[in-house]
C-alpha cells in the first residue's frame, strides 16, 4: 500500500527570528494565510488519502501539527524526542509501517517547499510509486529539473533513462552545493538536475540498506518500532546523520544492494531555508524591495524587509541590499550577503540573551 511521510521536524534558524524554537518555519502562515506543512498536506492528499500521510515532528510541535491538520488521526503524528537528523525520520517510520504492511511503499516528502503546479507534482509521484512498487530493488528520488544554475542545491548526476517510466533514469552520483561556474556547467550539459530531498521507497528497501550500512540503526529502529514505549531511550541515541550521506550516496556508489533511480520533476519549486528563497514568494515593490508586513521605504532598493509586528511600523531610508526583519521579540538587521549566516548568529543568541529570544 502507499504512504507518504512528511518531514516536518527542523528548526529553521535561517529564518531568525520569524522562525523560533517553539514556532518553527513550517508551522509559520508563509504563504497567503497557509503555513508549509498544511500546504505539503494538500499536496500529498492527491497521492493516498490522509489516514495514510505520516508527519515526523518535533514532539514539541505535535499539538500545532494536530490543529493545523485535522484531518490527520492522532496515531500519524511521530514526535521525534530529540532531533536525529534525517535519516532516522526516514527510517523510524519505514519501521513502523513495515510492521504493520510489509509490502509499504513511502513517499518521503518535507515540509519546506513550495511546489507547483500541484498536479505535475503528483503525476512525477504517481511514477515513482509505480517504478518502486515494480521494483523492490530501487531507491528512487525526485529531481527537480533546473531552470537557473543555482548555487544553493545539490545536484544529481542522472545516466540512462529507465524504460518504461517516463523522466526516470539512472542516478550516477550526488553532487554538493558548487561554485557558480561548476553549477552553469551543469545547467549547459544538461544531465544535472536539482536535488530535491524527497524519495519514493518500499520500506523493506530502505530497511535492508540500513542493515548492511549501517545495522546499528538498522536494530535500533526495528526495536522502537516493536517497542514504542521505549521512544525516550531508544530514539536519542540513534546516530545523528542526513539520508542522504548515510543511505542515497553510498547506494549510488555502488555500496548497499539497491540501485538510485530519479524521477523528473518539472515543477516551479523553492526550497523555502532563508531569506534569499523567501524574499521569491514575497511581493515586490517598484524598486526591488520584497516585504511584508506593514513596511515604509524612501529611497530603499533590493531589500528583504519582514514586520511580523502587528502593533508597529518598519521604516526604511537609504539603505539597499539589507534583510531587515522585525517580530516583537527580536529584530535582524543583516546584509543580504551574509543571509545565510544567520544560523551561527541564533547560536550567539542563545548563549548570550537566553532560549527564550531563539
Amino acid at each position: 500500500m502507499r504512504y507518504v511521510v512528511i518531514m516536518a521536524g527542523g528548526a529553521g534558524t535561517r529564518l531568525w527570528p520569524l522562525s523560533v524554537a517553539g514556532t518553527p518555519k513550517q508551522l509559520l502562515p508563509l504563504v497567503a494565510g497557509r503555513s508549509l506543512l498544511r500546504l505539503a498536506f494538500e499536496r500529498s492528499l492527491a497521492s493516498v488519502p490522509a489516514e495514510r500521510v505520516l508527519v515526523v515532528t518535533g514532539a514539541g510541535y505535535a499539538a500545532e501539527v494536530a490543529a493545523q491538520l485535522p484531518e490527520l488521526p492522532a496515531a500519524n503524528i511521530l514526535g521525534e524526542p530529540v532531533g536525529r537528523d534525517s535519516l532516522n525520520a526516514c527510517a523510524w517510520p519505514a519501521a513502523v509501517l513495515a510492521a504493520t504492511d510489509p509490502d509499504a511503499v513511502i513517499a518521503q516528502l518535507t515540509a519546506d517547499q513550495l511546489i507547483e503546479p500541484v498536479d505535475v507534482f503528483a503525476a512525477s509521484l504517481e511514477t515513482a510509486f509505480a517504478l518502486a512498487e515494480a521494483d523492490p530493488g530501487v531507491l528512487v528520488t525526485l529531481g527537480v529539473v533546473p531552470t537557473s544554475p543555482h548555487t544553493g542545491y545539490g545536484y544529481l548526476h542522472r545516466g540512462e533513462p529507465i524504460s518504461g517510466y517516463a523522466g526516470a533514469h539512472r542516478v550516477l552520483r550526488f553532487v554538493e552545493k558548487p561554485s557558480r561556474e561548476v553549477a552553469e556547467g551543469y545547467l549547459a550539459s544538461g544531465d544535472f538536475w536539482w536535488n530535491s530531498g524527497m524519495f519514493v521507497w518500499r520500506a523493506a528497501t530502505l530497511l535492508e540498506q540500513l542493515r548492511l550500512l549501517l545495522p546499528a540503526t538498522h536494530t535500533a529502529v526495528l526495536d522502537l518500532a516493536a517497542h514504542p514505549g521505549r521512544l525516550e531511550e531508544i530514539f536519542p541515541a540513534l546516530f545523528k546523520t542526513s539520508v542522504d550521506y548515510a543511505v542515497m550516496e553510498p547506494v549510488s556508489a555502488g555500496q548497499g544492494s539497491a540501485r538510485v533511480v530519479a524521477v523528473a520533476l518539472p515543477v516551479d519549486w523553492r526550497d523555502v531555508g532563508g531569506f534569499a528563497s523567501l524574499a521569491e514568494i514575497l511581493p515586490t515593490d517598484p524598486a526591488g524591495n520584497a516585504t511584508s508586513g506593514r513596511v515604509v521605504s524612501l529611497d530603499a532598493a533590493g531589500n528583504i524587509v519582514v514586520n511580523a509586528d502587528a502593533d508597529s511600523l518598519l521604516a526604511l531610508l537609504g539603505v539597499s541590499g539589507l534583510v531587515v526583519v522585525r517580530t516583537p521579540a527580536a529584530t535582524l538587521v543583516a546584509r543580504a550577503e551574509d543571509a545565510e549566516r544567520v544560523k551561527e548568529l541564533v547560536q550567539l543568541v542563545r548563549d548570550s540573551a537566553g532560549e527564550s529570544y531563539a
